[in-house]
């Protein structure tokens, strides 16, 4: 018998390809997508059911389709999904509701949770990787990345009460994607990058095709545990806008808050406040454990992430020689991932 698996936020880009991905899989049966909304194309093979999860109805689904696997992508940065009250009510309620649904569960026996290396934080005084075992030096106060925090520990407490459920938490590094709305993706959109004055973050993202794959692994394998998703490999910022070809606007950090609404308006730029940490003092996490114990190397570097979403741009929106520089490097370097692998 194949595996019976619900998937949360399916309205949006990253769970509704991985739905579809999930419906293709030989060791998959059904696949029920819930959500506020429908998906703004349908997905063949998958059932969509319009759905709250913050609402008691999420555990009659469960039970209805008798669900054994859940995969939670509902948990999302404000500037995807509304306002920021809205937002951290769906986030932080909402996964309380569905981890109480789970728990009550006779059939569930795995959850995976999509998180965010942003549970780290940022600030100056932190090491030069995290791992998994590390915790923030200066611990989130607000945002996204509390609510990711928060998220962590209502799943640990779930995984205590429910030791014979598999819980596997993907923390993902910034994905950067051409066509799914994430933060980092709008803000290297824009035509003019503010970044902030005096730093030059280092910077680690990952790419989509990582993003999915480490997701199927998490379904279809038994792999529990805390895992760092990340491209190898670490840029500054100012290595990022010249393989994008971007101007860079240096402002003081403050006008990068709301005080300075009117810099941003300027530049049509709206940066989350988590982001702005992260482009004064930047991130870099150790994936070890996902390469070694998990199971998956990434097969895109944070670079080569950089120049894929660079040829995922609309034609015309940036130099056609940055286009060509791109191309020729991510030749390049998939040359070099088939000779690595021919002998590994």
């Amino acid at each position: 018998m194949g595996r019976n698996v619900l998937v949360t936020g399916v309205s949006r880009g990253l769970a509704a390809q991985h739905a579809r991905v999930l419906a293709l899989h030989p060791d998959v049966t059904k696949v029920v997508g819930v959500d506020v909304v429908p998906p703004r194309q349908g997905i063949d093979g998958v059932k969509f059911i319009r759905a709250d999860i913050r609402s008691p109805v999420v555990g009659k689904v469960l039970a209805v389709e008798d669900v054994d696997t859940v995969v939670h992508l509902a948990v999302a940065p404000s500037s995807t999904a509304g306002s920021r009250t809205s937002t951290k009510e769906s986030n932080v309620i909402g996964s309380m509701q569905l981890l109480a649904a789970c728990q009550h569960s006779a059939t569930v026996r795995k959850l995976v949770l999509k998180s965010s290396t942003s549970v780290y934080g940022a600030s100056p005084r932190d090491p030069a990787m995290f791992s998994e075992g590390m915790g923030p030096t200066r611990s989130p106060r607000s945002g996204f990345a509390k609510d990711c925090v928060e998220v962590e520990g209502y799943v640990r407490g779930f995984a205590r009460r429910r030791p014979d459920v598999h819980v596997t938490n993907l923390r993902l590094a910034n994905v950067l994607s051409p066509v799914w709305d994430t933060p980092m993706s709008s803000y290297l959109r824009l035509p003019v990058l503010p970044t902030v004055l005096g730093f030059d973050p280092r910077l680690q993202v990952v790419h989509p095709e990582d993003v999915l794959e480490s997701l199927l692994r998490a379904v279809v394998h038994d792999v529990p545990g805390t895992f760092n998703v990340a491209g190898p490999g670490v840029l500054v910022l100012s290595q990022v806008l010249r393989r994008l070809g971007r101007l860079a606007v240096p402002v003081p950090a403050f006008t990068l808050s709301r005080g300075g609404s009117t810099i941003l308006a300027a530049l049509r730029a709206n940066v989350p406040g988590d982001l702005v940490q992260l482009l004064m003092h930047g991130r870099g996490v150790d994936i070890t454990a996902l390469t070694e114990v998990f199971g998956h190397r990434p097969r895109h570097t944070s670079a080569a992430t950089v120049d894929a979403f660079l040829l995922g741009l609309p034609p015309g929106s940036v130099a056609d020689s940055r286009v060509r520089a791109a191309q020729a490097r991510l030749t390049e370097d998939r040359s070099h991932r088939e000779k690595v692998d021919s002998h590994g």
